[in-house]
């Protein structure tokens, strides 16, 4: 493999730590395409099992909630096993769950196949993978390459939707999950010949970085569930953790867990089709990869407190606003999918940058992992909840007031949070470095 990178970075004329980026940003497209695909299996699901949409909404609470409880056991993982194995088997589990779903007849396979492996392989296949990506390949751009890969997940649940509503439509459900069973497995050669482990493997130092690498700090023989919890163990002391860490959930209650799981059914309850309802995720998914990559490149040069302030509190106005947008004739939907799409998910990167602020480059991707899962949580909490108040009130407009509230909330949480390095060990064996 190394002789086939070499020969790569001999044509090169630019750093092929861009070409690891370009991997993991597929990477992260195809598994965030592949988690997204249930929102479009709702109303057929519903019309040919019989099955509530609260019913589906447990099975989509379910996915949501392993993709962030995965996140700081595959980043310890990675850590103890390298990226490569890990994600390669993620990229399994994905082909795997998705294409057994074809088979399924009763709710609990959906479970299985959606919820379990599919959750499990998205879990890995997420923002701790990019996390941890960018503390091993980059010194300086982090926020940068951080607002890029973030922007893949979004844009990823999005972009693919128009297609798979419309092989819905007109071929049925079971052809959409043969369509991104097949995505999973194609990605899987290209990781295994072009993903190097570390830059020291192919004789490079981090971007930026212009003295030699010293040799990378590791938790050899240690245990991935040990190196997790030892991190949270520290983490939960510490005042900024739990503020990232709510924050974060409300952020996954607003995005993946709300519009991401009920803005086509919410749709339909106005009259516009699944295609329609999922190009105006579509648009969002264009909107989102602009935004997040902006936001990155904001996050290496300005305070990320402040950003995330004003990232929740329009993504509050945005949300608050949404049930009224359906009511403007053509002005409302755009201008909220123009407002909430550039503020999809542009959070991550300065969240990101907070965190290695606070618990140091090494220790980061791990306790990201657990702010991910309060992320996830938040997420399946909005799924649940949301499909609830539907079933109940037969209006989605009481669920988007409670999200834009708690952005609102989310706003002032963030201001509170101090983003300065603690001391001590909170990977067991790997000190803090020094800044």
């Amino acid at each position: 493999m190394n002789t086939t990178i070499q020969a790569i970075m001999a044509r090169l004329r630019f750093s092929y730590v861009w070409i690891v980026v370009g991997i993991i940003f597929l990477v992260l497209l195809s598994a965030a395409g592949i988690r997204a695909t249930p929102s479009v299996m709702i109303l057929p699901l519903e019309h040919e099992f019989g099955w509530t949409v609260t019913t589906i909404s447990f099975v989509i609470s379910v996915n949501i909630a392993l993709y962030g409880l995965i996140g700081p056991f595959s980043a310890a993982a990675m850590q103890r096993y390298g990226i490569r194995p890990i994600v390669l088997g993620a990229l399994v589990l994905l082909a795997v769950g998705t294409f057994a779903s074809t088979f399924m007849t009763m709710p609990w396979h959906m479970v299985l196949a959606w919820g379990i492996l599919v959750g499990s392989g998205s879990g890995v296949a997420a923002n701790t993978l990019a996390a941890t990506i960018v503390g091993r390949w980059f010194e300086t751009r982090r926020g940068l390459a951080m607002g890029l890969l973030t922007a893949s997940s979004a844009t990823g649940q999005m972009v693919f939707l128009p297609l798979m509503a419309y092989m819905v439509e007109h071929f049925g459900w079971r052809s959409v999950a043969i369509l991104v069973a097949s995505v999973a497995a194609l990605a899987i050669p290209l990781v295994a010949i072009f993903l190097p482990e570390r830059p020291q493997d192919i004789g490079m130092k981090r971007y930026g970085q212009f003295e030699d690498l010293p040799p990378e700090a590791v938790s050899k023989g240690k245990n991935p569930l040990t190196i997790a919890f030892g991190a949270l163990a520290k983490a939960v002391k510490i005042r900024d953790f739990w503020l990232l860490f709510f924050s974060f959930f409300i952020c996954g209650m607003s995005t993946n867990g709300y519009i991401g799981s009920h803005f086509i059914a919410m749709c339909g309850d106005y009259g516009i089709s699944a295609v329609g309802g999922a190009s105006i995720l579509a648009a969002m998914g264009m909107l989102d990869l602009v935004g997040t990559t902006m936001s990155g490149w904001l996050s290496d040069r300005y305070n990320p407190r402040v950003l995330l302030f004003w990232y929740y509190g329009l993504r509050g106005i945005a949300l608050i606003f949404l049930p009224h947008a359906f009511g403007l004739s053509y002005f409302g939907l755009p201008v909220f999918a123009l407002f909430y799409g550039l503020d999809w998910i542009a959070t991550v990167p300065p969240t990101v940058r907070l965190a290695n602020d606070v618990f140091g480059r090494l220790a980061a991707p791990i306790v990201f992992g657990w702010i991910v899962a309060g992320h996830q949580l938040g997420a399946a909490s909005a799924t649940m909840l949301a499909g609830s108040l539907r079933n109940s009130l037969g209006s989605y407009t009481l669920s988007s007031m409670l999200m834009g509230a708690a952005c609102i909330i989310a706003a002032i949480l963030v201001l509170r949070i101090k983003g300065h390095q603690t001391g001590g060990d909170l990977i067991p064996g790997i000190p803090v470095p020094a800044r």
